[in-house]
């Protein structure tokens, strides 16, 4: 143990003088274990709310989508692309479109995407998803369809009803352009948990759809699932340099790109109003240490007085400041990290299941969080130390033996 460790831990354990600076002391310790608390609590929990979201779009999307003109030789192209990747798991090609779905009176705009089951549960979680009816249909009749539960709800339209679609694309007549009509009936019903895609998402045939949209070649598209979800941003850089122009590559991050970004800017400033509560308490922290400074002058004087030099006289305040802000910072993890286990554990936040698809907060402790927490409060604490530190080690030995 060195000699400035050795005389802070000296002054933290020797008894103060007055009541006033054992109170500073302790109000400094626990603002900063419970700044750091808070600031872990908070972050875990919107890291369970992200996790549960990319869980979800990750459920009802492909890592990957690949776009473009599908006609005989760009889909045999995308699929030679996609097969010799070794990167990509499965493949599976799609139709989409946007149509107009009415029932009874009422009309939403949805959008329609045609699937072959066989392939496509390959690529995502679609299958796991069902709540009613069944997807045997689906691929064995041209007029059966698939609704997300929101969207189900709000048209009124379950399993065996029949609901009419209808195209924007239009047909051409001797009347003029009319809207193509066509009639599905609902075999089943889904629930991915992500809201966008259970209020306005339809499925049908993969036949189905491209005809009833008028979609070229069969195909909007490809998705893929990848071996590894992280590679997919680049992933779909490397397709795209290979495909060229002709085609648009698209990763699951890059098509909810607003979504992430907003969860992540909601999460940096969440981390900047909290660190506040860690910064109030570290300028408690350092009165405490101007008050220690003068409390011990007549101490620093004695030390200065058999050798000790001011660097020396620095490091001993700075320690006793790291000491205080170090019992706060590993208080309040401990603090933090049994809050966050009450949370997942027990049910004392109880959410509207038909809002957030959720009937707890989700929870999840990301380590390198609390790497970042611990070292910004341990980098607070320093710098509030650094004004008192330098501050006693001005001090001149004779007038302090003197006046102390």
């Amino acid at each position: 143990m060195s000699f400035e460790l050795f005389v802070a831990r000296r002054y933290l354990k020797t008894k103060r003088k007055g009541l006033f600076t054992l109170v500073t002391t302790a109000i400094g310790v626990a603002g900063v274990m419970i700044g750091v608390a808070a600031l872990l609590t908070t972050l875990s929990v919107m890291n369970g709310f992200q996790t549960d979201i990319r869980k979800k779009i990750i459920g009802a999307q492909a890592h990957l989508v690949v776009l473009g003109r599908m006609d005989a030789g760009g889909a045999e192209r995308v699929r030679r692309a996609l097969a010799g990747r070794k990167d990509v798991a499965a493949a599976a090609p799609f139709a989409l479109g946007q149509a107009i779905v009415t029932y009874e009176g009422r009309s939403m705009g949805i959008v329609l995407k045609g699937i072959d089951p066989a392939q496509e549960f390959r690529v995502n979680d679609l299958a796991k998803t069902l709540t009613a009816g069944s997807w045997t249909q689906v691929p064995a009749s041209t007029s059966a369809i698939i609704l997300g539960e929101e969207l189900a709800k709000n048209l009124g339209a379950w399993v065996g009803d029949d609901i009419v679609l209808v195209s924007p694309q239009g047909l051409s007549t001797p009347l003029g352009l009319m809207p193509a009509l066509k009639r599905f009936r609902v075999c089943g019903t889904l629930h991915t948990g992500y809201y966008e895609y259970d209020s306005m998402t339809a499925y049908a045939s993969l036949d189905a759809a491209s005809s009833f949209l008028r979609i070229p070649g069969g195909a909007s598209g490809f998705g893929a699932r990848l071996t590894d979800v992280a590679l997919a941003d680049p992933a779909a850089a490397e397709l795209q340099r290979e495909l060229g122009l002709s085609f648009a590559v698209r990763s699951f991050s890059q098509m909810n790109r607003t979504l992430f970004a907003a969860l992540k800017l909601e999460k940096y400033v969440m981390f900047l109003i909290l660190t506040l509560i860690i910064l109030v308490a570290v300028f408690n922290i350092a009165s405490n240490l101007i008050l220690m400074s003068t409390e011990k002058l007549r101490d620093v004087g004695l030390l200065m007085a058999m050798g000790a030099s001011p660097r020396q006289i620095r490091r001993i305040f700075l320690w006793v400041g790291l000491l205080i802000g170090g019992f706060g910072v590993g208080s309040g993890l401990l603090l933090g990290l049994g809050l966050c286990w009450i949370i997942h554990r027990y049910p004392i936040v109880e959410l509207p299941s038909d809002i957030y698809y959720l009937s707890r907060v989700p929870v999840y402790v990301d380590m390198g969080d609390v790497a970042v927490i611990t070292l910004c409060a341990f980098a607070l604490t320093l710098l509030a130390s650094l004004y008192p530190a330098w501050r006693a080690s001005r001090t001149d030995p004779v007038e302090a033996i003197h006046y102390g």
